[in-house]
């Protein structure tokens, strides 16, 4: 059944993120018995709690541009706090709170904007372009809810290099923590059996979400000219577009009888997935990933804007989650709701030990190549 439903949908099942404005989510949709299991099983929670946090996440997402207008530049980020069941915004000035509270937001106080943050951010980035950052920096990225710009090392690993970037990173002007964690790899494979589409005959990875003509992926997955094929070994289209690293996404266009639909595989975990958007949804938020090595996994949104150092180079603007994948597992869809989200880029673990994952978000993607996603 799940090979018919990949020939007949192969352009199905990626998702991406972006903080860039976005279609705004329709009105609440039944969760499937299988994403209620899943999510029990990921979160601990009962079936009446996942439904009641998967309505307060949809309440969160449709209210933070709003909230974000209402704060203008005291915006200090948001996210979702499960605890409170509300989307919680940051605010430089207290004068803000009251017009962001109307929209249906918790207000905190915060030490530094949004856009100073990501300002810093930036600066950082662009020096790494300059100047690579040491292998012993596994990435970084900015944390609204602590007002800090985030740099994360291998474990172990110090030294004169290691200290220069930390002061590059002090430069920007932001407050720098410091954390340890693996460096991250990306999740292609080699050909196994059962995959949803293969790069030149030998690299699997898989199928993003559906966009008008054909669907997106991965950049690490294959360049412009590579030919793609099926689960089956049908020939399926090719690469037109690819960036990786700097980004990590890419654009293949599909024909010889495939098409397009506006779904995410399920895998017989859950129920196959509709999407209806793409409106981001904010950390703390509840996300799940399509994959063809580990197949349906879920976590939360853990840090948008996130820089990774690969060996292959540096790549930016990524979401972490901490969600699980595996090698081959690459280019498929995170979703949030029926919210495309983004494509797998990378990894720190597996699926038995767990591990965080970062993905390309998807509307940069859409901008990029001038796509429309395909939504039911």
């Amino acid at each position: 059944m799940r090979r018919v439903i990949v020939r007949v949908f192969g352009g199905a099942a990626c998702l991406a993120l972006s903080l860039a404005p976005a279609v705004a989510p329709p009105a609440a949709q039944a969760a499937s018995p299988g994403l209620l299991t899943a999510m029990q099983n990921d979160f601990g929670l009962t079936a009446d709690q996942v439904q009641t946090r998967l309505a307060q996440e949809k309440t969160a997402t449709e209210v933070l541009p709003e909230a974000q207008r209402a704060a203008g530049s005291a915006f200090g980020g948001a996210w979702f706090d499960p605890a409170r069941g509300k989307l919680v915004v940051g605010v430089t000035n207290p004068a803000a709170a009251a017009a962001v509270e109307r929209t249906g937001a918790t207000t905190v106080p915060a030490r530094v904007s949004a856009a100073d943050l990501d300002n810093a951010k930036k600066a950082l980035d662009d020096s790494s372009k300059q100047q690579a950052a040491p292998a012993s920096v596994s990435g970084w990225h900015t944390d609204p809810r602590s007002g800090n710009l985030v740099v994360t090392l291998q474990p172990g690993t110090h030294g004169a290099d290691v200290d220069a970037f930390l002061a590059r990173a002090r430069k920007t002007g932001a407050a720098v923590a410091v954390e340890t964690a693996p460096r991250p790899t990306t999740t292609s494979a080699g050909t196994v059996g059962g995959d949803p589409y293969y790069i030149n005959g030998n690299v699997r990875c898989s199928i993003g979400f559906s966009v008008q003509g054909g669907f997106v992926s991965a950049g690490h997955c294959g360049s412009p000219g590579s030919s793609v094929a099926g689960w089956d070994g049908s020939a399926m289209g090719t690469f037109v577009g690819s960036s990786f690293p700097g980004n990590d996404y890419s654009y293949i266009t599909i024909g010889n009888g495939w098409w397009t639909t506006p779904v995410v595989l399920g895998w017989g975990t859950v129920s196959d997935q509709l999407v209806r958007g793409s409106a981001v949804a904010a950390p703390g938020t509840s996300i799940c990933r399509s994959g063809s090595t580990t197949h349906w996994h879920c976590g939360v949104v853990e840090a948008l804007n996130a820089t990774v150092n690969y060996a292959q180079g540096t790549v930016y603007e990524l979401t972490q989650t901490s969600v699980c994948a595996e090698p081959g597992d690459s280019g498929g869809s995170f979703i949030s709701g029926d919210q495309a989200q983004g494509v797998t880029s990378g990894t720190t673990g597996n699926c038995s030990v767990g591990g965080h994952t970062w993905f390309q978000p998807v509307n940069e993607i859409l901008r990029t190549y001038g796509l429309s996603l395909v939504t039911a």
